[in-house]
């Protein structure tokens, strides 16, 4: 069966905990296999990356596979050239896609013309492999997530639409703290509601953070935003994590970040730096994460793969 991994739901809620679970041992184990051995994928890039990048080719190389990293400057995608037509070539060449992109539109344009499976690294409505690696990374943190609140501050960005799309899987409560203006898709949040996530929107970053386990937030202009980072300056001021809000949180609060950080903006130093920070787990973990999503995506019977969050 051809599968993909455009965002959170399309894998199953078992699958879901599984890939999970499978990712924390596949760190404790170094997990090495000849899964991807004579594959060829190819890393598709219109966003500089750093973690994303490095995580996914070595993810691949620990599957036995090999990549290609194509961006716009030494492709025809930089001369305008239809997605639908380069994945009708790519699928004759390579056997997956893993795309970092604008627009998620191209990712799903792409999926309705291809035959090799396609991987979201990014688009600007979901980072699926990013909040995967965070639930991760607070289950390894010791979570009950049935007794975990998670607080989401600033934009109600792709990152924001992730958590919330994983708050339909993995009991956690999840609070975002939001401004006017730049809250997340209505569509996704009421999507989320309707299954009975334990989710809630708030103006007050204080009311979000009160009381959180996690607290979590993202830079104010990503890619592709640089010309409004003047007025989100501005906008996002008082949506700052520090230490002042950090100590509203739950005793021994942790601090997370998606990286890369804008330290004195959306958080300062002090919390950045700090003990309760978890930022360096967060971006090892997309390492393992991103393994055992590419083992989903190239395993047919992954639900026979006997893995669980409550063997953990």
């Amino acid at each position: 069966m051809l599968k993909r991994f455009l965002e959170i739901h399309d894998m199953t809620r078992a699958e879901a905990h599984a890939v999970v679970a499978r990712a924390i041992e596949m760190k404790r184990i170094k997990f090495r296999s000849d899964l991807l051995e004579g594959r060829t994928l190819a890393l598709i890039f219109e966003k500089a990356s750093t973690r994303t990048r490095v995580s996914f080719e070595m993810a691949v190389r620990h599957l036995g596979g090999s990549t290609i990293y194509m961006t716009q400057n030494d492709s025809q995608l930089g001369r305008a050239e239809p997605v639908e037509d380069t994945i009708r070539v790519l699928s004759r060449y390579v056997d997956g896609v893993v795309m970092r992109t604008f627009e998620h539109s191209k990712l799903t344009r792409m999926w309705a013309k291809t035959s090799i499976p396609i991987v979201n690294a990014l688009s600007d409505d979901f980072h699926p492999c990013q909040v995967m690696g965070d639930v991760m990374t607070m289950t390894e943190q010791g979570a009950d997530l049935e007794k975990t609140k998670v607080a989401w501050i600033g934009d109600g960005n792709n990152m924001a639409h992730s958590w919330i799309n994983s708050a339909t899987y993995f009991p956690f409560e999840l609070v975002l703290a939001c401004p006017e203006g730049y809250l997340p898709d209505k569509g996704i949040l009421d999507a989320a509601l309707a299954k009975r996530a334990k989710i809630k929107l708030v103006k007050d970053p204080m009311e979000a953070i009160a009381g959180a386990h996690f607290v979590n937030t993202d830079v104010w202009a990503s890619m592709g935003q640089e010309g409004e980072a003047g007025e989100r300056i501005k906008v996002f001021k008082d949506y700052q994590v520090n230490a002042k809000a950090m100590a509203l949180a739950a005793p021994n609060a942790k601090f997370m970040h998606c990286l890369p950080a804008h330290q004195g903006e959306e958080v300062t130093t002090e919390v950045f730096e700090s003990e309760a920070s978890i930022v360096w787990d967060q971006a090892e973990n997309r390492l393992h994460i991103q393994k055992a999503i590419l083992e989903w995506v190239y395993t047919p019977q992954y639900d026979t793969v006997p893995y669980t969050l409550a063997e953990i």
